[in-house]
This record gives structure tokens, C-alpha cells and sequence, in this order.
């Protein structure tokens, strides 16, 4: 069924504290900081959506944002304290927020899957504003967590290659999440394009300075080689871990299709980091037979044998004669000195 679309409206990545819970001494006292964290999402979406009018159709939150992130728990000790289960009380809050707010809701957090019990995927998931979960995207690349990729025959079992890739088609346009460190990674952003992604939801919780950073260079890279909107929405202050709570604090942004960013914000909480969307004219540009539609221009086909022959980093970890395995922290670090030890030995670095 063909989705009538909105040629234009306006997306926010709005920044806001994160709280984590790496305090907390068990999950109990997390859920409550959780649900507090949300209440404080509550409220800062009903006010940037009264500054900023009833075009407000999407907002962006930022990577973990109601738990932070891990800081010396053990896999099970995460999975416990850390992530959500999908059918748990912090998503039927978060529905009922894009539902209140009449918004499509997208963020990112770690959460557990019944198939894979005792580890956590970091996943970006979005509500539409009837508070349906109409995406959800597991982290491929990670150095600290478990990703689909280390399970990733029973993954494509369950799944599919298209819930590895899910892009939601919906009234504001196919859309597509990418998650923090992610969006280095070209691959990534192009595999949700040749599925039609238009724009790509990036919750990050990255180095907050006004000069150009690795990922700001990529978000524009992202922007213009996909002919798609970034809208990257960063943490103000990050509590709960050892390091200065600014340090990732500000400069969410939005790219559009050209590679140019369109606003950025200065760093504290805030709703700066708005901006109208325009839907009809990214669609006419991708029509458009042109030098610059880098994605018409393609010829995937010519990489694939490359690809496939590469063997950097192997799947299916996690996995041992089919049986889940729970990894301790230095199963991610051996598995990265794995594929530097073969990428050395064919001569590649």
C-alpha cells in the first residue's frame, strides 16, 4: 500500500541529559531512574513542540538516553541493570510519549531479545505517533557489546537480512537509524539507501567541540554519497561514569542531502537543532540524472567478490555448535586482535 507523504514538516534532534544508571545497584533503583529520565523527556518535548509549532513531526533523542552506557558491569550484570526488554514498562512509555506528542519518537538504548538470553543488543528503535514500535535496529558494529553480527546465522534465521536493515516507510518518509560510532561506516548508511532510506535517525553520544569532528565529517560523507537527511541528536551533560560530564555535551545537528548542515546546536540541553525537512525536493533531486546523484551512479555488483573475500572480522562469536555463548568483557578486545592478526598476515596493514 503506497504511504501519502508529507512533502515537508520539521525534525528535531533535541538534546537533553543523559542520567546512566552504572550507579545503581540493581535494577530496581535503575527503573527508577529511567522512568524519572523519561518524565524529564516528557517535558522537554512539550516544550520545544510549543516553541516550535505543530510542523514538529519528528524528534531525535540521543544514544542510551535512559540508561548511559555500561562502565565495568559484566555482560549479565548489563543485561540485568542496563537494558529493556521489549515488551517492558520504559517502551510503553515511550509509546505513550509519541502518541501524546503526536510525533514519530526515535532514540537508542541497549535491550534484551528472548532469543538470545543473558546478553543485550544496543538498539535505535522509533514510535510512530500512535505509539506504535514501527522500527527497530540492532548496532552492527561495536567494540563494547554484542552485536547481531556475533550471532549472526541464528540472527538471519529469526530476522532476516531486511530486519538487520529495517527502514520504516511512513508519512515523513522512509527512515532509517544508525547508531552512534556508526555513522563512520559507509556501509551502514548505504545498505539502508538501497532500501529506500530518505532519512537516517542518528542518536550519538559523541565528543561535543566546535571543531569539525570524525563524526560530523561523516554525517555530511553520509548525507550527500545517500542523497538523505541526517538528523543527529547528541547528549548535553552525561552523568553516572568517571569522565567529566561534558565531555560529550552539545553540537547535535542536522545534514541535508547536499552534505550541508543545515543547523547545529551550541552545547546544553536544547531544542536549537530543528530544522524543515524537505521531502518533495530530496525526491526530485534522486530523479534527477545528474553527476551529482552519486546514487543512481552505482555499480554495487563490482565490489561484492572484494567484500565477501575480505575476512576481517568473523561471525558468529557468540555461537558454539549452536549454543548461545555470554562473553566476558576481553571476548570484544580478542576478537578485534583476531582480524588485525589476519589482516596483517595478508598483507593489508
Amino acid at each position: 500500500m503506497n504511504v501519502v507523504k508529507l512533502d515537508r514538516f520539521i525534525a528535531l534532534a533535541l538534546q537533553i541529559d543523559g542520567d546512566g544508571v552504572h550507579p545503581d545497584s540493581g535494577r530496581a533503583s535503575a527503573a527508577a531512574r529511567m522512568k524519572a529520565s523519561l518524565e524529564r523527556i516528557d517535558v522537554a518535548i512539550a516544550g520545544a513542540s510549543r516553541w516550535i509549532g505543530i510542523e514538529l513531526k519528528l524528534v531525535v533523542l540521543p544514544e542510551y538516553i535512559l540508561s548511559g552506557p555500561p562502565w565495568g558491569e559484566s555482560i549479565g550484570e548489563w543485561a540485568e541493570k542496563g537494558a529493556i526488554a521489549p515488551s517492558g514498562p520504559e517502551y510503553e512509555a515511550l509509546a505513550r510519549l509519541a502518541q501524546k506528542h503526536n510525533i514519530f519518537l526515535a532514540g537508542n538504548g541497549y535491550e534484551t531479545d528472548q532469543h538470545f538470553p543473558g546478553i543485550y543488543f544496543q538498539a535505535c528503535w522509533v514510535f510512530d505517533p500512535s505509539g506504535n514500535r514501527i522500527l527497530t535496529y540492532r548496532r552492527l558494529i561495536s567494540i563494547f557489546a554484542p552485536t547481531p553480527h556475533d550471532v549472526w546465522d541464528q540472527y538471519l534465521d529469526i530476522y532476516g537480512l531486511d530486519g538487520v536493515f529495517p527502514v520504516a516507510d511512513t508519512i515523513i518518509g522512509k527512515i532509517a537509524a544508525i547508531a552512534s560510532e556508526e555513522i563512520l561506516y559507509p556501509e551502514i548508511a548505504r545498505a539502508h539507501a538501497i532500501r529506500g532510506a530518505e532519512i537516517f535517525l542518528h542518536s550519538t553520544s559523541e565528543v561535543g567541540s566546535p571543531n569539525l569532528t570524525i563524526k560530523q565529517i561523516a554525517r555530511r560523507a553520509r548525507a550527500l554519497e545517500n542523497l538523505a537527511y541526517v538528523v543527529s541528536a547528541n547528549n548535553a551533560a552525561l552523568r553516572g561514569i568517571d569522565v567529566p560530564v561534558d565531555s560529550s555535551n552539545g553540537f547535535s545537528d542536522i545534514i541535508d542531502y547536499y552534505g550541508n548542515q543545515i543547523i547545529l546546536a551550541g552545547a546544553g540541553e536544547s531544542s536549537v537543532a530543528n530544522s524543515f525537512l524537505d521531502m518533495a525536493g530530496l525526491r526530485a533531486y534522486r530523479e534527477r540524472p545528474a553527476m551529482s546523484n552519486m546514487l543512481s551512479r552505482q555499480a554495487l555488483d563490482m565490489f561484492v567478490q572484494s567484500y565477501m573475500g575480505a575476512d576481517i572480522r568473523r561471525p558468529n562469536g557468540l555461537l558454539k555448535d549452536g549454543k548461545l555463548l555470554i562473553p566476558d568483557r576481553s571476548y570484544f578486545q580478542h576478537r578485534q586482535l583476531d582480524a588485525i592478526a589476519r589482516l596483517k598476515k595478508r598483507g593489508i596493514i
